[in-house]
C-alpha cells in the first residue's frame, strides 16, 4: 500500500473559559466534508468536555472518533499516552481527515509541538496549525496582559508587585505560539473591548496575526482547517518562556471534583459558584448536576464569576441522577474542604 500523506492535525488553545469546547463543536457539526477526529485533554480527574463533545457526534464525526486524555497534559504524556493515543486514530477505518486537539486550559503548546517530532509519528501527522483562544473581556481588562500600558504604569508604581504571574505566562505563550487567533465573546466586551483585546494580542504576538472575531463558536471552518502551517517545523518562530526549561509543570494550578447528590436550585448553585469565585479566586467550574424533579442533565460552566448553565440532554435509566463538577484554581488558592462545603449541601433533603 503507497505511504497516505500525513495527517494534518489542529491544535486549539486557549485560557480556562475561553471557548474551545463550543468552537470544537461548531466544527464538528460543520466538518467541510471532512471526517474529524477530536482528541481531549482534561486537567482534572473527570472528561466532562469529551462527554459534551460526545453528546453532539454527527456522521463526518462520530462518537467513537472523540477520544480523552484526563491522566496529564499531553505534552507530559507523551510516550504513555500521547502515542499510542494518535496511533490508534491513524489506525480507525475509516481514517480521519483530520484531527483536532483540545488542550487544556492550562497547556503550553510548544512543548506539545515538540511531542509531534517523536520518531514514532513525525513522519505520520504534521500540525495544520495552532488556534489560540482568547476571552476578549478578559484580555481587555488586562488579567493576563502584563504589557499594557496600565499594567506597566501600576508596576512602575508599586516596586512590590510581581513581574508576572503563572496565568499571564500560558496567555502569553499560547499567543506566541499561535498561528490564528480566535478572539471569543466580543459582545460581552463590547467595541472598546474588542480593541483592547486586539491591541493586547497585538503587542504580545512575536509576529503579526490574524485575529477573528466569534460568538458562540460560529465560524467558517475555511478559516480555521487548512492552514498548512507545517507548525512542528517553525518552532524558532513560536518563542515561548520556557525555552530554556527541560521541562515544565503544572503545579501553580489544581482541580477538586465535587460529586453533588441531587440539588434543589439551579439559581442557589450559580449564587455559591460566583460566591467561591470571588471569595476564592476560582478560575473554572464545569460539570453537570441532576436537578429535583427535571428529566434533563443540567450542564454547567463558569468562568470566574460569570456562570452559564443549561440543559443539554436527559438522564438515562442507566445513570444514577448525580453530579459532578471540577473546579480549578491556583494551588495557594484552593482549598478542597471549603468548596465541597459550599457546594455539597444543596442537596434536596432526605
Amino acid at each position: 500500500m503507497a505511504d497516505l500523506e500525513k495527517l494534518p492535525v489542529t491544535v486549539i488553545t486557549g485560557f480556562l473559559g475561553a471557548g474551545k469546547t463550543t468552537l470544537i463543536r461548531h466544527l464538528m457539526q460543520n466538518p467541510g466534508g471532512k471526517r474529524l477526529a477530536v482528541l481531549v485533554n482534561e486537567f482534572g480527574d473527570v472528561g466532562v468536555d469529551g462527554e459534551i463533545l460526545k453528546s453532539c457526534a454527527i456522521p463526518d464525526c462520530p462518537a467513537e472518533n472523540i477520544l480523552e486524555l484526563a491522566n496529564g497534559c499531553l505534552c507530559c504524556t507523551v510516550a504513555d499516552e500521547f502515542i499510542p493515543t494518535i496511533e490508534s486514530l491513524l489506525a480507525m477505518e475509516p481514517r480521519p481527515d483530520h484531527i483536532l486537539i483540545e488542550t487544556s486550559g492550562l497547556a503550553l503548546p510548544k512543548p506539545l509541538l515538540k511531542a509531534f517530532d517523536w520518531p514514532d509519528i513525525r513522519s505520520k501527522i504534521t500540525v495544520d496549525g495552532v488556534i489560540a483562544l482568547a476571552d476578549a473581556e478578559a484580555v481587555a481588562t488586562g488579567r493576563f496582559a502584563p504589557n499594557v500600558a496600565a499594567v506597566d504604569a501600576q508596576r512602575a508604581a508599586d516596586d512590590s508587585l510581581d513581574h508576572e504571574t503563572p496565568l499571564s505566562e500560558v496567555f502569553e505563550d499560547q499567543i506566541s505560539c499561535a498561528d490564528i487567533v480566535v478572539l471569543t465573546k466580543p459582545d460581552l466586551a463590547g467595541p472598546d473591548g474588542v480593541a483592547k483585546a486586539r491591541a493586547v494580542i497585538a503587542a504580545e504576538a512575536p509576529r503579526p496575526l490574524p485575529i477573528v472575531e466569534v460568538a458562540e463558536g460560529v465560524v467558517d471552518p475555511r478559516i480555521l482547517i487548512g492552514l498548512e502551517a507545517a507548525a512542528e517545523d517553525d518552532m524558532d518562530a513560536r518563542p515561548s518562556h520556557h525555552d530554556t526549561a527541560h521541562d515544565h509543570d503544572h503545579d501553580d494550578f489544581e482541580s477538586v471534583v465535587v460529586d453533588l447528590p441531587e440539588i434543589a436550585s439551579p439559581e442557589i448553585l450559580v449564587n455559591r459558584i460566583e460566591a467561591l469565585a470571588r471569595d476564592r479566586d476560582i478560575l473554572r467550574i464545569k460539570g453537570h448536576v441532576a436537578v429535583a424533579g427535571k428529566p434533563m442533565r443540567l450542564l454547567v460552566q463558569a468562568v470566574g464569576a460569570r456562570v452559564r448553565h443549561q440543559y443539554d440532554r436527559p438522564w438515562t435509566a442507566e445513570e444514577a441522577r448525580q453530579g459532578r463538577l471540577v473546579v480549578i484554581a491556583e494551588h495557594d488558592r484552593i482549598d478542597g474542604n471549603a468548596i465541597r462545603a459550599a457546594l455539597t449541601d444543596l442537596a434536596v433533603p432526605a
